[in-house]
């Protein structure tokens, strides 16, 4: 039997990597607010989908999608930052930025495809 792709569960996965990422994160004063913003857009996307699925309107879909994107967007360049100032270290940030990446991609073409098919 296929296993029925399910976005939602992705993006909730995502969320759960990416706090664990921020809880493994040195107690400092430039780590603590890295955490917090990352742990606020890097939860976001997932209700935002699920809001998305009972959307009243194509443009409302759309709008939805484009809030999860915008988010996904922000979480990106906080893994970016932690990279760069290298508060972690091992794969998980890797392994983040790289679902951050693919999690977009999905996201663009569906914004695309909803939107064509107005």
């Amino acid at each position: 039997m296929q296993q029925r792709y399910d976005l939602e569960e992705r993006l909730i996965e995502f969320a759960v990597a990416v706090c664990a990422v921020s809880g493994r994160l040195p107690r400092t004063r430039v780590a603590n607010h890295v955490a917090g913003q990352l742990i606020r857009c890097a939860t976001a996307p997932a209700p935002n989908y699920a809001e998305s699925q009972s959307a009243e309107s194509r443009r409302d879909f759309v709008h939805k999608l484009r809030i999860c994107l915008k988010e996904l967007r922000e979480t990106h360049v906080w893994l970016r930052l932690i990279k760069r100032l290298n508060l972690s270290h091992g794969a998980d940030v890797e392994n983040a930025l790289r679902e951050a990446n693919e999690l977009i991609s999905i996201l663009v073409t569906s914004v695309e495809t909803a939107r064509r098919s107005s």
